[in-house]
């Protein structure tokens, strides 16, 4: 570990300890921990429905000899195509507990996404919703599958809000035909089983395999093992003061590291409360603040962009709230002070600090502490880890104030990616002091106190002219001008300058869109930023394409330019 001498935002830490003290421990072992140390404690709240630490424990067990019912073992792989519901958090860990490693994907992918997911995990049980069966049954994954495990979202739920869902949504849900695969969720776990001994796992065996872009710019399957789990869920914790009477929402999918490493496992380490959300809309978030008023909420920009507009917070009590966490995206500065204002007015007095992290170290690694601010910064690391910039290409370290790789070290980086030693190999790189690093692929900075500034994925930069220019550069510029509701800059193919800036803009105001406006945005731009930077076009949208976590999907933009180039070609 690295001296204060060149880790100088250790000053910043507040009461937070700059050390933790990590139990050499499995994933359930932790949680069987901390069920013993706080057993009366709730663990999780499913719109009303509660399990105490105690309750969570047994729930897990019961689970983990269920699986075992249907024959997996330590090194078999389990999919869980799941939202965030108590059904998949329980599974998660009773999987750990006998060994099993689970693989986490969307529950809305495709037939052919869900094949490729099956092939590479060489998963042989699925658990899913109901919902979701027709499309998990048509994907004919090399191996097939032997057991598809399919829980409803009305088995936590009370008899009235069982009926409530019924009647607005669940009867729509298509009937699951006759398949000798399936097996419910809720009869299966109820069933008499024999107990399942414990797996004799180490905390640095895998305990998960999340999908991600990877840094290589290619989808992955990462490994993450029994230590990063932990790690990051105490050091998210201590990082945002939670511990037992505290409540964290947990609106994010447990499919994504940010969903299930902050939101359900730094709950379950530090003995709090995860307050289950299966789907996001701005609806269901405000009434939750307003009626399980969590005390901690972590989110991408867009979902505190709908919160500070949601007209029913207008009447809400938000003094609940003590930290707020923005992070997997750039966070726009009209978004913060939307946000901040609302609860201010609303008898809260929390900051939405950014945070940076990636899925190759669980999610998050390093944050704003919560009484510092400085603009535009994505904050210092968390305890243990160490993060610093290194010229691209290279494991030079760079000084304070030059821009390059952004490059992280401590307990929470991945093992690898999964059957990959060659993007491994070029992810994960031994510097000169011995230790394993992790290149990120995303560019920025640190000031002299520490604090990181992230730029731009570095697969993302648009070389204009023999210029580079980064997108979320000319993404903050726009967002500073009034008219300007959501910006996504891309770069295009051009004759003369090899690829030229394009920014695509959804307007406050509709009626506004005009060759006069997309001037005026140009205008502004050059005003503020090299020329080689400014938009060259603006195209006008009512929306832009969204990823599955929220964030602007920016390859949507850059394929879609593609496919019309093409077809206007003669």
């Amino acid at each position: 570990m690295s001296t204060q001498n060149d880790r100088p935002w250790l000053r910043f830490y507040g009461s937070v300890p700059p050390r933790l003290d990590y139990p050499r421990l499995t994933l359930y072992e932790a949680v069987a921990a901390t069920a013993q140390r706080v057993p009366e404690a709730i663990a999780w709240d499913f719109f009303g429905t509660t399990a105490s630490y105690r309750e969570l424990l047994a729930s897990i067990d019961r689970a983990a000899a269920a699986l075992a019912s249907l024959g997996l073992k330590a090194g078999d792989r389990l999919l869980i195509s799941m939202p965030t519901a108590p059904a998949g958090v329980i599974a998660f860990n009773a999987a750990n507990k006998l060994g099993v490693v689970p693989a986490l994907i969307h529950p809305l992918s495709t037939a052919p996404e869900i094949e490729h997911y099956l092939n590479a995990s060489g998963a042989r049980v699925a658990l899913t919703f109901d919902a979701f069966y027709g499309t998990l049954a048509q994907a004919r994954p090399k191996q097939p599958l032997d057991a598809i495990v399919l829980s409803r979202i009305g088995d936590d739920l009370s008899p009235l809000k069982r009926l409530g869902f019924w009647v607005t949504k669940g009867r729509k849900i298509p009937a699951v035909p006759a398949d000798p695969r399936v097996r419910w969720w809720k009869d299966l776990v109820a069933a008499p089983h024999a107990p399942a001994p414990r797996a004799h796992g180490a905390t640095d065996d895998p305990a998960a395999i999340l999908c991600s872009g990877g840094t290589t710019g290619v989808p992955k399957g990462i490994v993450l093992s029994n230590r990063n789990f932990i790690a990051e869920g105490m050091q998210a914790a201590a990082w945002g003061g939670m511990g037992q009477g505290d409540s964290i929402l947990a609106v994010l999918p447990i499919f994504h590291g940010f969903g299930l490493g902050v939101c359900i496992n730094a709950a379950f380490m530090a003995g709090g409360k995860s307050i289950l959300v299966p789907q996001f809309s701005p609806e269901v978030v405000a009434r939750l603040l307003k009626t399980a008023r969590p005390n901690i909420l972590v989110g991408v920009p867009t979902l505190f962009d709908a919160l500070s507009k949601d007209p029913s917070l207008a009447r809400s009590d938000l003094s609940c709230l003590r930290a707020c966490f923005c992070g997997a995206d750039a966070l726009p500065r009209p978004v913060k002070e939307r946000f901040e204002a609302l609860v201010a007015l609303h008898g809260g007095n929390v900051k939405l600090l950014e945070g940076y992290g990636l899925t190759e170290a669980v999610t998050a690694i390093m944050a704003m502490p919560l009484a510092e601010y400085r603009e535009g910064s994505i904050g210092v690391p968390f305890p243990d880890m160490d993060a610093k910039i290194c010229r691209l290409g290279t494991t030079d370290e760079l000084p304070p104030g030059e821009e390059g790789e952004i490059c992280v070290a401590g307990p929470a980086v991945m093992l690898g990616y999964l059957d990959d030693p060659q993007a491994t190999a070029e992810t994960l790189k031994v510097h000169a002091d011995g230790r394993k690093w992790l290149h990120t692929g995303d560019l920025g900075r640190r000031d002299a106190d520490g604090f990181f500034y992230f730029t731009a994925r570095a697969k993302r930069m648009i070389k204009s002219s023999g210029f580079n220019v980064y997108p979320a550069q000319v993404e903050a510029v726009l967002y500073q001008h009034p008219l300007v509701e959501e910006a996504c800059v891309i770069g295009v193919p051009d004759e003369s300058q090899v690829e030229r800036v394009k920014a695509v803009v959804v307007l406050k105001d509709p009626a506004q869109e005009s060759g006069a406006t997309a001037q005026q945005l140009i205008d502004f731009c050059r005003q503020r930023l090299i020329k080689w930077s400014c938009p060259r076009e603006i195209e006008f949208r009512r929306e832009l394409p969204k990823t599955r976590v929220g964030k602007i999907d920016f390859k949507v933009l850059v394929a879609e330019h593609a496919a019309r180039s093409q077809a206007a070609r003669p």
